[in-house]
């Protein structure tokens, strides 16, 4: 099985970015945690980082070809962005909302996920073992 995973806007600054709500692992150092997961796993991943709205569509579009699941830190845009949404929609792949901080004690703005509805689930606020515990999710499908 083949995962897309992608990290959505200003996750390219983790390890500088708010520690206090984002810890100090990078991003380099969480890509590596997800390639051991998959790795031990029997999964195969596919990890890309997009600050764009349009680069998030245009990836989720491609995985349509070759992917069984998509594994997906939408970041800010998960709580508006419909077009990442109707992506999701679009191309019927499994995919799991991941968010590395606990959404639901932040601000307000952060509770609601638009994304969420298009997703098989919601994994939020284990930090990098978000992703971690997404993987074993789409390994279990």
């Amino acid at each position: 099985m083949r995962v897309l995973v992608i990290h959505g806007p200003n996750l390219n600054l983790l390890g500088e970015r708010e520690p206090g709500v984002y810890g100090t692992q990078t991003l380099a150092q969480i890509d590596e945690l997800i390639e051991r997961t998959a790795s031990s796993l029997g999964i195969e991943v596919r990890i890309q980082q997009h600050n764009d709205e349009g680069g998030i569509v245009d990836a989720i579009h491609a995985a349509r070809k070759d992917c069984g699941a998509i594994v997906i830190n939408p970041g800010a845009y998960g709580h508006y962005s419909y077009a990442i949404a109707d992506a999701i929609a679009a191309v019927a792949i499994r995919a799991i909302e991941v968010h590395l901080s606990n959404v639901y004690s932040r601000e307000a703005f952060r509770r609601e996920s638009v994304v969420a509805p298009v997703c098989a689930g919601s994994i939020a606020g284990f930090g990098p073992l978000s992703y971690v515990l997404a993987l074993h999710a789409a390994a279990a499908r």
